[in-house]
């Protein structure tokens, strides 16, 4: 299945989507005393998956608002840095790491970082560009996990009953503040610094470890890569982030960008106001915003 968030009468609401047909089907009308957000949705989607069908022809998607299916999550957005061999390459030699090893191209373990909900917005919106804090705008096309279960100290091979489905994210990052901090969190921070959606796609729909990641920048097609090549598998990064600590239904992980990002270039390639970042992700729809 996949499921929206939806702008009608000014409200969020959350969507049943054919992306085939161009239809959508509020929740309420399937199910009439769901009342909640997309994360209530994920939370009670076991109880609530059987009844989730189409009734009738549904509303048209064409025309409408598409939201960040997750629009306040619950924690800080979790995300993995140097998840790629070539992206890993390419950022030991930027001269912009500096959370790497002398000598090193890819981590020994997952680099795990943080963005807060304020970065999070919607197919379509514009990326603020934050030109008094900021010269140095960069692009990273993400595959992401939500969590739909509960668990701390989850196992590699009960991973995926943990998982409830999957989104895209643009991990936008200021890279002169990424490298005059040392650390990752206030260059990806930013307000608007986590482009999501359009689609939250249940974990029945796709093959997570064998899906095709593209970006494109104006037309240029900047990253072409796929999921199977990560560093550090789906079920490694759900057991590094709950060793210890507890994961929760709504919990967004960002898995890591592939190689071509703009700091990758000689001279690095930074976006800027005016331009046009596109991502898709098989299976899971195209994630389109402009830089503001």
């Amino acid at each position: 299945m996949k499921f929206a968030n939806l702008k009608i009468n000014s409200a969020a609401v959350v969507c049943l989507v054919d992306t085939d047909a161009g239809t959508y089907w509020p929740v309420t009308d399937l199910v009439p005393e769901f009342s909640g957000d997309m994360v209530q949705l994920v939370q009670e989607y076991p109880s609530l998956k059987a009844r989730l069908a189409p009734k009738g022809e549904g509303k048209p998607l064409a025309g409408a608002t598409v939201l960040a299916p997750i629009t306040q999550p619950r924690r800080n957005i979790f995300c993995v840095g140097k998840n790629y061999h070539e992206h890993a390459a390419e950022f030991s030699k930027s001269g912009f790491d500096s959370s790497a090893k002398e000598g090193e191209l890819a981590p020994d373990f997952p680099v795990v970082f943080t963005k807060p909900a304020s970065t999070v917005i919607g197919p379509g919106d514009a990326i603020p560009s934050h030109p008094d804090v900021t010269s140095q705008l960069d692009y990273e096309a993400e595959f992401a996990v939500v969590i739909g279960k509960a668990g701390r100290g989850i196992k590699k091979a009960d991973a995926f009953d943990h998982i409830f489905g999957y989104t895209i994210v643009n991990d936008f990052t200021a890279r002169d503040l990424q490298k005059k901090h040392r650390q990752w969190f206030i260059g990806k921070s930013l307000d608007g610094f986590c482009p999501m959606g359009p689609y939250l796609v249940t974990n029945d729909e796709v093959d997570a470890q064998n899906l095709d990641i593209k970006c494109w920048v104006n037309g240029e097609l900047r990253q072409n890569s796929n999921t199977s090549l990560l560093i550090f598998d789906i079920p490694t990064i759900i057991e590094t982030l709950s060793a210890g600590m507890t994961l929760q239904p709504g919990d967004v992980i960002a898995t890591g960008t592939p190689a071509g990002v703009g700091i990758g270039f000689n001279p690095p390639k930074w976006v800027k106001t005016g331009d046009t970042i596109k991502i898709e992700v098989q299976g899971l729809g195209v994630l389109e915003n402009p830089v503001g």
